[in-house]
């Protein structure tokens, strides 16, 4: 067992990184998982999911008792198995999604939206793809989704590619909010300035790791701020160059279960 000096928080991205994108995770990240657990480490889950698609991942962990970041850091809450939703809420972060909305009707007309409703899913103007997004589903009139402050805006438009994304948010200048361009037609829109790594340094104090003892490991654009962050961060191998890039080194993919060979060498 790690003394409290040595402890590390270990932060954790999921889709990509944990699990494969067909949901699986596999007995050896379950068994490494565990093992630095058991070390006195402090494994902190942080995703572009909601709270409530993280904690059924939380619950195959058998992590029961630990921080967990959610909506690319605009949740942030505590696992807490006594509770009557599994967890207790410690911060979220919102804001008023209707300039950014409005905007993004005009210039994607045709594309999917919704809005998170933490703990219990998504208001959206028309329905996704089964298994895109947890939690109940409600659509509702475009203009329903700026009735009130939010966490998060989602963006799905199969038209566009993560490039042309990137593109509309520059042109349209979203200089009021944060967003994360995904691997293709999908957009997070979040508060200004509220990132994995906003509320993964928050946690950090909480917990009285140095920034030195801390590891990330990530896959997505979305993981670009938490590996900067970090004092070690680690891109899968199936990454985007500009993930790479932010990281301070490179693992094996999702396929050849990468991420395990990072925890396990923190034993």
């Amino acid at each position: 067992m790690a003394r409290d000096s040595e402890r590390k928080l270990i932060a954790l991205d999921i889709d990509g990184t944990l699990v494969t994108y067909d949901e699986v995770l596999s007995d050896e990240a379950r068994e490494a998982v565990a093992a630095v657990r058991a070390a006195g480490h402090h494994v902190v889950l942080a995703s572009g999911r909601s709270l409530i698609a993280m904690t059924p991942v939380a619950a195959e962990l058998k992590i029961e008792d630990e921080w967990i970041v959610a909506s690319n850091g605009a949740v942030t809450a505590r696992i807490d198995v006594s509770a009557p939703m599994g967890y207790t809420l410690e911060r979220v972060e919102t804001f008023d999604p209707e300039p950014v909305l409005r905007m993004l009707q005009v210039e994607l007309p045709h594309a999917r939206y919704a809005v998170e409703d933490v703990g219990v899913g998504f208001r959206m103007n028309e329905l996704f793809p089964e298994g895109e997004l947890n939690g109940e589903h409600r659509v509702v009139d475009f203009e329903e989704l700026w009735s009130g402050d939010v966490t998060r805006v989602v963006v799905r438009s199969p038209g566009e590619t993560s490039a042309e994304f990137h593109e509309i948010a520059a042109r349209l200048g979203f200089d009021d909010v944060t967003y994360a361009v995904g691997w293709s037609a999908w957009m997070d829109i979040a508060p200004q300035g509220v990132t994995k790594a906003s509320a993964l340094e928050r946690v950090r104090k909480e917990l009285g790791v140095a920034i030195e003892d801390t590891v990330a490991v990530g896959d997505g654009s979305n993981d670009i701020d938490m590996l900067r962050w970090a004092g070690h961060g680690v891109a899968m191998g199936h990454a985007a160059e500009a993930v790479q890039a932010a990281a301070d080194a490179v693992t094996g993919s999702i396929e050849d279960d990468g991420l395990v060979e990072v925890l396990r060498s923190l034993l």
